[in-house]
């Protein structure tokens, strides 16, 4: 850990009223280059004990970065991990409002519900396969804080991920009625396609995404509680959205997911 308490503290309310003031920032680390890996992540669950002091609830867990082609798009070899708190959460079919964002992207998710605890280290695909509930299609509304898009990995992470929004629907399915490596996703705005893509653009297969999450939970003294909502991560590239657009996702044997923004 390389930045003291009290900075820590600074930067969790900077970025947290920056998400919530929809309000664009500079990247942290532009001020605090000795910020590592667990300082950004220490800045992370200072906001989510914000956002819980508040009565908020965190509603879920996630992955970032996790597609190749999300990896490609931001030049980075390396997923991170956030949370979603339950005021993000919207119906399916609804409005989400631009004026309470910065410059959102939407992109398509598998998402899991756990029926067991995951640990880590050493936590595989097979043991979330064993934990593993059921499975839905949810539509994430991301938002980056950061000015133009201009962001490292570590600021990225301080900043929960570009969390903002989230869209579950479709219709959840067994695991074992699935293969979460083929299955197929089409992104469409305003009937157009804008995206295709298989659930394996996930790290080869989304659950991939959750056994790493909980070995870097297991780091950190922390573990994937049963009964908990993890989006793995896009598996469509993330695709930036203005007033107006209606978006449309389908997912193979999962249904599809919908929303406008106005």
């Amino acid at each position: 850990m390389a930045l003291d308490k009290k900075i820590i503290l600074a930067l969790a309310e900077h970025l947290e009223n920056a998400e919530l003031q929809a309000r664009d920032v500079t990247m942290v680390t532009a001020d605090h280059p000795g910020m590592d890996w667990d300082d950004a992540y220490d800045v992370q669950d200072e906001i989510k004990r914000r956002k819980e002091a508040r009565g908020h609830k965190t509603v879920g867990l996630k992955a970032g970065l996790t597609s190749f082609a999300k990896m490609k798009q931001m030049g980075v070899e390396t997923p991170v991990f956030g949370f979603v708190s339950d005021y993000m959460a919207r119906p399916d079919g609804g409005e989400i409002k631009l004026s309470e964002l910065i410059h959102p992207k939407v992109e398509a998710e598998i998402c899991i519900v756990t029926k067991a605890p995951l640990h880590g280290p050493g936590c595989n695909i097979a043991a979330v396969m064993a934990a593993t509930d059921f499975v839905l299609p949810a539509v994430e509304i991301i938002d980056s804080r950061y000015r133009d898009f201009k962001f490292d990995l570590k600021s990225v992470i301080a900043d929960n991920t570009s969390s903002s929004r989230f869209v579950i629907g479709g219709r959840s399915r067994e695991l074992a009625d699935l293969d979460l490596r083929t299955l197929g996703v089409v992104l469409e705005i305003n009937g157009q396609i804008q995206s295709m893509a298989a659930g394996a653009a996930v790290l080869g297969n989304p659950l991939a995404a959750v056994a790493m999450m909980a070995n870097h939970l297991g780091q950190r003294g922390q573990h994937i509680p049963a009964g908990t909502f993890v989006m793995t991560g896009g598996v469509t590239e993330a695709i930036l959205v203005k007033a107006g657009d209606n978006v449309s996702v389908r997912f193979q044997d999962l249904g599809s997911v919908s929303m406008r923004f106005v």
